[in-house]
């Protein structure tokens, strides 16, 4: 079973992501902030990160370049989840190490397809 890392801060969100991903067949970790998500990256060695795009502190961008210069963790397919729509927003979330991304709100069936596009089929953005 893959193993996905889920980053978001809100509690909800965490809980219904892993839910989700646990209905998709994937097994789920999570962490609450971006330093937790990078850490718990290279304890746990998952297939894939999807990670939230606002993250407060230091954020998502921080983190992806953080995963991305760790020789544990550059592989690592990275999806963020983003409310954010400017070009230069997405393109930012791209060139800070994110292999893609899916804008919110989203159904379950596109982050299935994401999901499963990443992880059949990475891309590894080395920004």
């Amino acid at each position: 079973m893959k193993k996905i890392l889920v980053v978001a801060d809100h509690p909800d969100v965490r809980e219904l992501l892993v839910w989700q991903l646990e209905l998709m067949g994937f097994s789920a970790v999570a962490a609450s902030d971006a330093q937790a998500g990078v850490a718990k990256a290279q304890q746990e060695k998952p297939e894939m990160i999807l990670i939230d795009a606002m993250l407060p502190g230091v954020g998502e961008r921080e983190a992806a370049r953080a995963l991305r210069s760790s020789s544990e963790t550059q592989a690592i397919p990275i999806l963020a989840t983003t409310a954010l729509f400017r070009e230069s927003d997405l393109r930012g979330c791209i060139e800070a190490g994110c292999d893609d991304y899916v804008m919110k709100p989203y159904t379950f069936e596109e982050l299935q397809a994401k999901l499963h596009g990443l992880i059949s089929h990475p891309t590894t953005n080395q920004g």
